[in-house]
């Protein structure tokens, strides 16, 4: 454990540093999120901090993969390119967004191409369990070395995790402390010894830290944010954990379920009225929230204190156990949603 520890201060400082850089470069560029209508924040604040959270992360895998052993089990060297070039894919990306703010068909091509990496790099997923015993495998449709229904899954997959955590980057704080919780669930089942995958575990771990490193800024009032880029990435390299540690999908969705929940219950609400799903407005469950009162660190605090009860239930559940706890999560999650809206409803009418 001392080795992962030099590690994880590592990353833990090298983010802290370069989050403060990034705070300074971004301002010097002008690339800042100016307020507006459906945001939250009433003062200029600097975007490009998830840099300083892929910098200081990948900085560090890099070293451990060069001069230590750590990394040598799981993952094949092909995955390892494949998450870091799907990372700076949506650097690039975000980079472009948040300095000319691109168009959300424009915006769309990055999430696509990071995802595809991640599937040529050969991330997949031969096989999901099944909640009454066994697995059931997903490779017996092929094409020579092409697998469509498990490609096809993992794409879907990967695109649900970032545009959930693109979409749920409204409040300080939020996508740092739910993305550092995941990443620490993941850590805790790799390293059992059911799973035993050390070096999933560690980079879960140094992404954990990187993402800590980050929300020493980024928590209320934030000095910096996270930019499209980052809120990306968040999901990307969640997603991509949750399937490379042997499908621990149904671990992550305990942890993002609310969020992904709430995500799509208002596409399904802008659609009923009318309205492109993509487009912006303030329907989110942490918008509702905020108008009934709540502050900001209360609304936060509550995303967390659910995404670590669920996140730390997956922990000791076995797989049907888990998806009993996803149905109750749907259920609380539908709830919430319901009275909140209802509220909202009778504070307008008064």
């Amino acid at each position: 454990m001392m080795p992962y520890l030099f590690f994880v201060l590592g990353t833990f400082f090298l983010a802290v540093l370069g989050t403060a850089g990034m705070g300074w470069l971004a301002k010097r560029w002008r690339i800042v999120d100016f307020p507006a209508q459906r945001k939250v924040h009433n003062r200029p604040v600097p975007l490009l901090g998830g840099v300083a959270v892929f910098v200081s992360f990948f900085i560090v895998i890099g070293l451990a993969i060069f001069f230590t052993p750590y990394l040598d089990d799981n993952l094949s060297n092909r995955q390892f390119w494949a998450l870091f070039l799907g990372s700076i894919v949506l650097m690039i990306g975000g980079f472009l967004d948040d300095k000319y703010n691109l168009r959300p068909r424009q915006q769309i091509i990055f999430p696509i191409l990071a995802a595809l990496t991640a599937i040529g790099g050969g991330v997949n997923l031969k096989e999901i369990t099944n909640p009454w015993g066994g697995t059931l495998a997903l490779d017996f449709w092929r094409w020579g070395n092409f697998i469509p229904l498990t490609q096809l899954l993992v794409f879907i997959w990967l695109m649900g995790m970032m545009y959930t955590t693109k979409l749920l980057d409204g409040l300080d704080g939020l996508v740092a402390g739910l993305t550092a919780i995941g990443s620490i669930m993941i850590f805790f089942l790799a390293g059992s010894q059911k799973f035993y995958q050390p070096d999933i575990a560690l980079i879960a771990l140094l992404f954990d830290a990187a993402n800590l490193g980050f929300l020493i800024f980024n928590f209320y009032q934030a000095k910096i944010f996270l930019g499209e880029g980052g809120s990306l990435m968040s999901g990307f390299i969640l997603g991509f954990l949750a399937i490379a540690a042997g499908g621990k999908i149904a671990t992550t969705l305990l942890v993002m379920g609310i969020a992904a929940l709430d995500i799509i219950m208002v596409m399904v609400r802008r659609l009923s009225r009318g309205q492109p799903f993509w487009q912006a407005d303030a329907l989110h469950l942490h918008h509702r929230l905020l108008a009934l009162g709540f502050s900001q660190r209360q609304v936060v605090v509550f995303f967390y204190c659910l995404a670590a009860g669920f996140g730390i239930m997956a922990l000791f559940l076995q797989s049907r156990g888990k998806m009993f706890a996803l149905l109750a999560l749907a259920i609380v999650g539908i709830l919430i949603s319901g009275l909140t809206e209802r509220n909202r409803d009778f504070k307008n009418n008064d």
